[in-house]
């Protein structure tokens, strides 16, 4: 089955099941076939047959979680060699089948404590585990053979019929192997409980979470089984709260070992907080705190892949040292790569970390998904910044071409038309004096018609661009616009110093705008104008007692002024409730300090 894999297939369900069942079966008529006199109590009993049940229920969930399969046939392999001594009562008359049950009566010993020597990676790596595997093997098996060829009736715990695979009745040898077997499997027991348990003292904290509650129950299992073996070896009855706290603590191996491969399994859903935490980018500061702690590992350090100087560097720019980006006894060196092969980073981290595969690919996902994310973020920010430079370049450009022709306008045109106009008032004047009334008229309605051409051609100019925002600033332009309105405005303009023209002209064109939407659309009899500099920025409120219901889309030239606002980094605000009249509301930043007045 492939680790890791959510649902059981049929054929392990169906194995649970049956294990189950022969265990219960097992339990039960062992009980029914004791004398009265001589069974257990129904407490230690039902107990006992827990314990099988126990190891089969994490079984199931070792086979949907686990690294390797082996950790799930340990444990069914248990609850088939979990053989109650009662039941020998049972099938004393087999004599073909007790002496089998008895030459693997402690093999569920040997697999839970295999059990244990592959905790958490589910497989043997390591020389001591492979040799305490082979060395329990070995004696399992001379234990085997010593029980079916030397075993006799009186040597199982019930009225056995005689035993047909006994070669020779040597109760010395036999005796020796029984008891040599037991002494054998409570030191090796012993021998994993100390090592796991100096392993857990040692070893760092990723490596204390990881072994989790597996050395304390192993250590409760392998004491308790030595005193037993010792009792045995001693032909005495072990005492009844021995006997329970081994069943306690054998039914703790199973659970700790799921509960050790649930956390570590956990911690790979903690990538997904990684990458919440490091979404918008990578800072390499943030990115190795937030790795230690997502991996409960203080000793983790992150080395960044320089291309300018060839070489690994750490989050403040020094270079790293050969000694730190190789891997040591204690740590492991995970490198991080982009699809193309380029290198981006070097994890250093703790060795125990190793063994959690799919965690470290998650982690090299998370690194190498938040430098792409960096990277883009980085991309659309310098994009969206040559948008906002270029469209403030696109209104720069425009105020200038606007004051072009309006200083065209003003020295070509409107200088000629005056021109014009004084020879048509000489003309005139001489057509008076020569007696010609009806020339002089003429030339008078010229003159007229050309002062209307004149005055609807300053109104042009200084729609395109008023002289007065030019010389006086928003503090004579404003007072003189809001006089040109039909509506009374009241006027509080304090721009202490002129602004940036670009600013000047922005906002002088939003409050015309405005000024011409309350006088066109309102139906206000009274309008306020106020222009602040507050804070680093230019605030513009105008106001209306009108009709309200105003909306940004009715028109374009709102728009226009809406986005002559946005290029210059400000904001605008409508509130308009019907019935309340109308408040606009700008924000401009002030880039730079004020120009002098």
């Amino acid at each position: 089955m492939e680790p890791g894999r959510e649902r059981l297939s049929p054929a392990q369900l169906a194995i649970l099941v049956g294990v189950f069942v022969l265990s219960v079966v097992m339990e039960v008529t062992g009980f029914l076939a004791t004398p009265s006199a001589d069974r257990e109590e129904v407490s230690y009993a039902t107990l006992h047959a827990v314990v099988p049940a126990v190891f089969l229920v994490c079984a199931g969930v070792a086979w949907r979680i686990g690294p390797t399969p082996m950790p799930a046939r340990l444990m069914v392999t248990f609850a088939v060699l979990w053989i109650p001594q009662s039941f020998y009562q049972a099938i004393e008359q087999a004599g073909w089948l007790w002496p089998i049950l008895l030459g693997v009566d402690l093999g569920w010993a040997v697999a839970a404590g295999i059990l244990v020597l592959v905790y958490p990676r589910g497989w043997l790596d390591d020389a001591f585990d492979r040799w305490v595997a082979g060395i329990a093997l070995v004696a399992s098996f001379v234990n085997l053979l010593g029980k079916i060829l030397l075993a006799g009736p009186g040597d199982a715990p019930c009225e056995c019929a005689p035993n047909p695979y006994q070669i020779a009745e040597l109760p010395g040898l036999y005796t020796f192997i029984d008891s040599g077997y037991r002494l054998i499997g409570a030191a090796l027991l012993l021998a994993i409980a100390v090592r796991l348990l100096v392993r857990w003292v040692r070893g760092s904290v990723p490596a204390r979470i990881v072994a989790f509650l597996m050395p304390l129950a192993i250590l409760i299992w392998g004491v308790t089984v030595a005193a037993q073996a010792v009792t045995y070896a001693a032909s005495t009855t072990a005492d009844m709260v021995l006997r329970t706290v081994s069943l306690f603590a054998m039914a703790s191996i199973p659970v700790s070992f799921v509960a050790g491969i649930s956390h570590t399994r956990n911690l790979r859903g903690r990538v997904a907080d990684l990458m919440r935490i490091t979404r918008e980018g990578t800072d390499r500061g943030l990115w190795a705190d937030s790795l230690a702690r997502v991996l409960r590992d203080a000793s983790v350090r992150v080395y960044w892949w320089d291309e300018e100087r060839g070489a690994y560097i750490d989050a403040d720019g020094e270079l790293a040292e050969p000694t730190d980006v190789e891997g040591r006894s204690a740590h492991s060196i995970l490198p991080v790569s982009s699809p193309q092969g380029v290198p981006i980073a070097l994890i250093r981290h703790d060795r125990v970390l190793t063994e959690n595969s799919r965690l470290l690919e998650g982690v090299s996902s998370a690194l190498r998904l938040s430098v792409d994310n960096g990277r883009l973020r980085s991309e659309v920010e310098r994009t969206l910044q040559q948008v906002r430079d270029s469209r403030q370049r696109i209104v720069e450009a425009g105020v200038e071409a606007r004051r072009r022709i309006e200083r065209d306008l003003h020295d070509g045109a409107q200088q000629q038309l005056v021109a014009l106009g004084m020879k048509l008032r000489v003309a005139a004047n001489r057509a008076g004096q020569a007696g010609q009334p009806e020339l002089k008229a003429d030339l008078e309605d010229a003159i007229a018609a050309l002062n209307q051409g004149l005055r609807e051609l300053r109104e042009l100019a200084h729609g395109i661009h008023p002289s007065l925002l030019v010389t006086g600033g928003l503090t004579l332009a404003v007072p003189e616009l809001a006089g040109r309105s039909p509506v009374p405005v009241e006027v509080d303009v304090q721009a202490e110093g002129r602004l940036p023209e670009i600013i000047e002209s922005t906002a002088y064109f939003a409050i015309a705008e405005f000024l011409a939407n309350v006088g066109k659309h309102s139906h206000a009899t009274r309008a306020w104008v106020r222009a602040h500099v507050l804070d680093g920025e230019l605030l513009i409120v105008v106001r209306d007692n009108g009709r309200g219901g105003a909306s940004l889309d009715a028109g374009s030239g709102v728009q226009g002024i809406v986005d002559r606002i946005d290029a210059v980094g400000g904001t605008l605000e409508l509130e308009s409730p019907a019935g309340a009249g109308t408040t606009v509301t700008v924000r401009i930043p002030l880039r730079g300090s004020l120009l002098p007045a």
